[in-house]
C-alpha cells in the first residue's frame, strides 16, 4: 500500500494553542516549548541526516529526543529499557548507527565509538532555524525472543494512522499510560498525546502501583492506558478510586470478559476499549462495545484501511499501518500478499472471534494442545479472583500437566477455609467449561504475578 506523508512531530507542538506538559515522577516539562527551544544541548543540527540511537534512560528525556528528531535524523532506533548489554553491538550494526543521544542516567561508556548528544529533561529557548525536514526512519525492537530481537521498521504515517483516524486533537485530556513508551503500546499513547493536543503522565520503572495512581490522579488524567496484567494489578489498589479517566485503553495481551467487567464496574460513566496491536502489524482495530473478543464481520471487510483474515486458526492483517520490514535480520515480515502473519490464534464462537493465545505458547498434555490464557479466562471469571496464570509442569506419564497460580481479591492470609472452599469453585468452574486435560491439576494461591517490563505477564515453562 502506498505510504502518505505525515507532519513531523515538531509541526503539532510548534504553534500549539496551549502549553502541554510530559510529567514524570520527578519533572514536569512543557514539551510544546520546543517549538521554539530545545533539549539537545544545541547540537540537533549535528544529528540531521543520520542514523541515531535513543539511548536515554528517562522516558521523560525519551519523549523530548523523538520529537526534536523526528524529521531531521534519517533513522530513530529506539532501545527498550530492558535490552541487553550482549546485544546492544547487534543493535548498534543493524542500524547502521552512527550518533547516540543520552541522558544523565545512561552508561556512557557503552557508546564511547559514537558521537554522543545528551538530552537534559528540560528546554532551553534557541533561535536556531529548523533543519530541513526529511522522512525518518523509526526502528522498534521486538520483545519475547531470546536472542536479539529483532528490529522493525516503520515510518511515522504508519505509526499515528490509526491516531488520525480516531483521536481528534483535545486539548482538554491528559494522557496516561503504565506502558513505557519505548515499546509499540507505549509509544502509540505518546504519539496519541503529541499529535492529539494532549499532555502525557510517564510510568516510572519501580514505582509503586499506588503512587502510580496518585500522581494520575493528581494531574487529571482523562485518558489511560495499559495492558490487561497492568489494569489487574491497579484494580488490586484502593488507590484505584482517586482516579475518573473517561477513556480507559487495553491492549498487548487478551482482554478477557472478567477484566473488562472489572473495570466498567469501577469506572461506570468511562468509554472502555480495547484494542489489537503488534510491532510489525501495527494497530489492527478497536472494540468498545463492552464484550472480549472482535465481530466476526471484521474479518473480510475493510476497515479504516485495515483488512484481517484468519489462516489456519491464526489472525493476519494488512494495512497502511504495518512496519515496512525487518532491518538486518533475513527475513520477510509480510507475505506476498501484503498480509502479516501475527501469530495469534483465534476461535470463532457464534458471530464473534476471540482470541485463544499465541501459536507459540501452546502446552502440550499428551499429545493434546492447550492454550493457557483460554483456562487463564474461565478462572478469571470467578468472582474472588483477580489474575492468574496457568503454566506446565512436568509429568512423567503426559510430559506435562497444567497448574494455576491465582492471586485473589481478598486477602492471602485469610481463614483457610476460605481458600479451600475458593480453590474447590474455581476446579468447578473448570470442569464445567473446559475438557477434562484443560483443567488444572492444582491450584496455588500466590500473592501476585510477575509483570514483564512490556506489561505483560512473565510466562515460564517446566
Amino acid at each position: 500500500m502506498a505510504r502518505v506523508e505525515a507532519p513531523p512531530l515538531r509541526a503539532h507542538v510548534a504553534n500549539a494553542p496551549a502549553p502541554r506538559f510530559f510529567r514524570d515522577r520527578a519533572r514536569s516539562v512543557r514539551f510544546t516549548d520546543l517549538g521554539r527551544g530545545t533539549s539537545l544541548a544545541g547540537r540537533l543540527a549535528d544529528l540531521c541526516g543520520r542514523s541515531v540511537l535513543v539511548a536515554t534512560v528517562d522516558q521523560l528525556t525519551t519523549a523530548l529526543t523523538l520529537i526534536e528528531l523526528d524529521g531531521r535524523a534519517r533513522r530513530i532506533t529506539v532501545l527498550p529499557p530492558d535490552i541487553a548489554a550482549d546485544h546492544l553491538a547487534a543493535v548498534i550494526g543493524r542500524a547502521e548507527v552512527d550518533a547516540v543521544v543520552i541522558d544523565g542516567g545512561t552508561h556512557a561508556a557503552a557508546f564511547d565509538h559514537l558521537d554522543r548528544v545528551m538530552c537534559a529533561p528540560s528546554i532551553v529557548p534557541t533561535e536556531q532555524a529548523p533543519p530541513v525536514r526529511r522522512r525518518s526512519e523509526w526502528v522498534l525492537l521486538t520483545s519475547g525472543t531470546t536472542g536479539v530481537p529483532k528490529m522493525v521498521v516503520h515510518d511515522l504515517a504508519g505509526l499515528t494512522a490509526a491516531v488520525a483516524a480516531k483521536s481528534p486533537a483535545d486539548g482538554a485530556a491528559v494522557w496516561g499510560t503504565f506502558y513505557d513508551i519505548r515499546r509499540y503500546g507505549g509509544l502509540q499513547i505518546f504519539l496519541r498525546a503529541v499529535c492529539g493536543g494532549a499532555s502525557l503522565v510517564l510510568s516510572s520503572a519501580g514505582e509503586p502501583v499506588a503512587e502510580h495512581l496518585a500522581r494520575l490522579a493528581r494531574h487529571g488524567v482523562t485518558h489511560l492506558s495499559g495492558t490487561p496484567s497492568h489494569w489487574r494489578r491497579a484494580l488490586m489498589s484502593p488507590a484505584i478510586r482517586t482516579i475518573a479517566p473517561r477513556y480507559v485503553r487495553l491492549s498487548g495481551e487478551i482482554a478477557d470478559q472478567a477484566i473488562l467487567d472489572s473495570l466498567r464496574a469501577v469506572f461506570p460513566q468511562a468509554n472502555i476499549g480495547h484494542a489489537y496491536a503488534s510491532t510489525e502489524a501495527g494497530v489492527g482495530f478497536d472494540v468498545n462495545d463492552g464484550r472480549a473478543g472482535f465481530p466476526a464481520d471484521y474479518v473480510g471487510a475493510v476497515r479504516d484501511g485495515v483488512e484481517l483474515k484468519v489462516v489456519d486458526g491464526a489472525l493476519a492483517i494488512r494495512s497502511p499501518r504495518t512496519a515496512s520490514r525487518y532491518l538486518g535480520a533475513g527475513e520477510r515480515l509480510a507475505a506476498a500478499d501484503g498480509f502479516v502473519d501475527t501469530g495469534d490464534m483465534v476461535e470463532r464462537r457464534g458471530e464473534r472471534f476471540y482470541f485463544v493465545g499465541r501459536r507459540g505458547g501452546i502446552i502440550n498434555v499428551g499429545g493434546l494442545k492447550i492454550h493457557p490464557e483460554e483456562i487463564e479466562a474461565v478462572i478469571n471469571r470467578h468472582p474472588q479472583v483477580r489474575m492468574s496464570l496457568v503454566r506446565p509442569r512436568r509429568n512423567p506419564i503426559t510430559g506435562a500437566v497444567v497448574v494455576a497460580d491465582v492471586v485473589l481479591k481478598f486477602e492471602r492470609d485469610s481463614a483457610a477455609a476460605r481458600r479451600i472452599e475458593v480453590r474447590d469453585d474455581i476446579l468447578k468452574l473448570c470442569r464445567e467449561a473446559l475438557p477434562r486435560h484443560k483443567v488444572p491439576a492444582a491450584i496455588s494461591f500466590v500473592p501476585t504475578l510477575a509483570v514483564a517490563a512490556t506489561g505483560k505477564l512473565e510466562r515460564r515453562h517446566g
